[in-house]
């Protein structure tokens, strides 16, 4: 069984109990900007920032983290949007979690989860997201439009997420506004930044699309490499989730986007 696998039936164990209950959150009502917008917009390379205890390849990150301490820098060094992981089992996260960071800062806020049900996505706008997750990967076609459709009536952006050009061409015919490249392979937990390039040159025929590199993302090298493919925006967690110094992390991935992609712009 593949580590996604795994995770993907301990996500159908929960989903009983949220449906037995309506999502309440003590959540302030903020206006954010849209992160598609951010990054159809920026002239150097966005950052998302994740707030991110643990993994199922790495195992505890930063178990003791604060949600809100680790927002408040991200958000004070630039970031564009900030990911904040809800699953409880294999990344010690929770919607707490995301309630705490959506209350205290006012740039996008991502929930970052394996969503296999709508109510879900309910969960995530009531806690406080701005936007969410979608894995192709984790989901049918029917699936993957029916959320990405019933989401953007919330008014919620979509990060539709892709690890190959299979799944590429599935994420294509739901018509998203942002896709996200992970450079991991959720199957094997392999990590190639080559993933980006190699499916750059299908993304960037679509200008409308904003695009995004995920995972494997430590250095300047890094994010010119994957900028230089085309991308955006970065998601990045563990660098800087083990960074003594956060923002000087963040701002060496904030490199100039190439003047081709700007023209295109």
């Amino acid at each position: 069984m593949t580590i996604l696998q795994r995770i993907l039936d301990h996500k159908a164990t929960l989903i009983p109990s949220l449906l037995e209950n309506s999502p309440f959150f003590s959540v302030e009502p903020k206006s954010r900007p849209s992160l598609y917008e951010v990054l159809q917009k920026a002239d150097t390379l966005q950052v998302i920032s994740e707030m991110k205890r643990a993994s199922p390849s790495k195992g505890l990150i930063n178990e003791g983290a604060s949600p809100i301490e680790q927002a408040k820098k991200y958000e004070q060094a630039g970031a564009a949007c900030i990911s904040v992981l809800t699953e409880d089992k294999f990344f010690k996260g929770s919607y707490q979690d995301l309630v705490d960071v959506a209350n205290n800062v006012d740039i996008p806020v991502l929930n970052k989860d394996f969503i296999i049900h709508e109510v879900q996505i309910d969960y995530a706008k009531a806690a406080g997201a701005s936007v969410i997750l979608l894995i192709v990967a984790a989901l049918s076609d029917e699936k993957l439009n029916a959320f990405y459709t019933y989401a953007s009536v919330l008014g919620l952006d979509v990060l539709v997420e892709v690890h190959n050009e299979k799944e590429l061409g599935r994420a294509l015919a739901i018509r998203p506004k942002i896709i996200g490249v992970n450079n991991r392979d959720l199957k094997t937990f392999h990590l190639d930044l080559a993933q980006t390039e190699k499916l750059a040159n299908i993304i960037n025929e679509h200008e409308d699309i904003a695009f995004i590199s995920e995972s494997g993302i430590w250095t300047a090298t890094d994010a010119q490499r994957v900028a230089k493919a085309g991308a955006q925006g970065v998601l990045v967690g563990e660098s800087l989730m083990v960074s003594g110094n956060v923002e000087e992390a963040l701002t060496a991935l904030q490199v100039p986007l190439p003047s081709l992609l700007k023209e295109v712009k």
